[in-house]
């Protein structure tokens, strides 16, 4: 069963995530009118999807250490089991979208096991075909030296290492000259 978010009057707690990039804002509606006064919303991460995302929920509203029952059948993606999770006052559970998942609002239930009231909260998923997500860039490619302090003190300038280079010669030269006069013993 597909119900969209204009088929139902929002009221409650409207959550907008301005993302990052060309200036895309996301409206999640987090409560229904019949839950408005339930103790707790159904967060839904992230609230906006492509097909074969999984999807993350957690409310607290079945209180420390509540479970919940999940529905995400209007999605086409059935039932999950929402537990406790790190912070034990928060029920987490997640979901896959099938991959045959159509656009559009899709509505999302969790009801608390336990509670005597029988607490259910709901939260809206949005289905698109395209992703909301910045493109992924490519790793940059280092260019230039590293600068690490050993060797290279010359730098990447041409005409120093060369001038480097012809003192190195010229020293080389020098050294052998004087140590082959040494080897024949003549004096300075």
């Amino acid at each position: 069963m597909r119900r969209t978010a204009a088929a139902r009057p929002l009221t409650g707690t409207a959550l907008a995530v301005a993302l990052a990039g060309p200036a895309v804002v996301v409206a999640v509606a987090l409560t229904s009118p019949a839950y408005a006064n339930s103790g707790g919303t159904l967060e839904v991460y992230p609230a906006t999807v492509t097909p074969g995302t999984r999807v993350t929920v957690n409310t607290t509203a079945c209180g420390s250490g509540g479970t919940a029952a999940g529905d995400a059948s209007a999605v086409g993606a059935g039932a999950f089991v929402l537990a406790p999770g790190t912070h034990k006052e928060v029920a987490v559970g997640q979901f896959r979208v099938p991959p045959g998942a159509q656009p559009g609002t899709y509505e999302i239930v969790a009801r608390c096991d336990g509670n005597a009231d029988a607490r259910q909260v709901t939260g809206d998923l949005v289905v698109t075909l395209t992703s909301t997500r910045p493109p992924v860039q490519p790793p940059v490619q280092p260019r230039g030296s590293v600068k690490t302090g050993v060797g290279g003190a010359l730098g990447p300038d041409p005409v120093q290492t060369t001038a480097g280079v012809a003192a190195l010669a010229v020293a080389a030269v020098g050294g052998t000259w004087l140590l082959h006069r040494r080897a024949r013993g003549d004096r300075f």
